[in-house]
């Protein structure tokens, strides 16, 4: 009895063993695989830079219940520079972006289950954003933009609904256009987006959007 104890305790301790070594070169093999994509990608465009950026945004939510003005939020993160040939370019970018806007003195009679609060009360909304802009160029310094952003809500403002409910969507799709200013490795952005989906989380009777201006200085690394 105590032998075959000890018999299945050891072959439990080698399967064990053996699983979380076949685990562990798994993900280098996947990290070995990811390693080489990246390489693979650096040399089969004709540019790829790197760079950091930050910048005002100025924003409003588009809807029933919210003052029909903007107010001024800011991102931060970084990007990366595709060269196609020619003039064309990929830009994609990582951004944690904050949106401010605010709500009127309507929002507490449509909504019968929101706090008592100033009317003008201010929310913010904190979006993990992933724009993929195509450059279009112009000349030697300006290039045209256009693409889609897709944004997670990380952080929203929980005091606006009773029991701390949430009132908006996790989740942005936006469409962006605007110009960018190449001098040297500095990079000058001017955008407009505006949000393609709903992100009222509490019913479907009326549509809140995001929208607003995007102003940004970028340094290429």
């Amino acid at each position: 009895m105590i032998v075959y104890f000890f018999f299945n305790s050891r072959m439990f301790s080698l399967a064990l063993r053996l699983k979380i070594s076949l685990k562990q070169t798994f993900m280098k093999t996947r990290l070995l695989i990811l390693f080489a994509f990246l390489i693979f990608s650096y040399h089969s465009f004709s540019q790829l830079n790197f760079g950091i950026k930050a910048g005002a945004n100025i924003t409003k939510i588009d809807g029933k219940a919210f003052k029909d003005e903007f107010q001024y939020g800011y991102h931060l993160g970084g990007f990366a520079e595709i060269g196609l040939g020619g003039k064309l370019s990929i830009q994609p970018e990582v951004l944690f972006n904050q949106y401010q806007t605010r709500v009127d003195s309507s929002f507490k009679n449509i909504y019968k289950d929101a706090l008592n609060f100033s009317d003008n009360r201010d929310i913010k909304l904190n979006y993990l954003s992933i724009p993929v802009v195509l450059n279009y160029k112009l000349g030697n310094v300006l290039s045209l933009q256009a693409g889609p952003q897709f944004g997670i809500l990380m952080d929203q403002d929980k005091k606006l609904l009773e029991n701390g409910r949430e009132a908006f969507d996790n989740g942005d799709f936006s469409l962006l256009g605007g110009a960018q200013l190449k001098i040297s490795k500095l990079r000058v952005t001017g955008r407009y987006f505006v949000g393609l989906n709903n992100i009222n989380d509490i019913d479907d009777q009326n549509e809140w959007k995001n929208q607003g201006f995007q102003l940004s200085l970028g340094f290429a690394l």
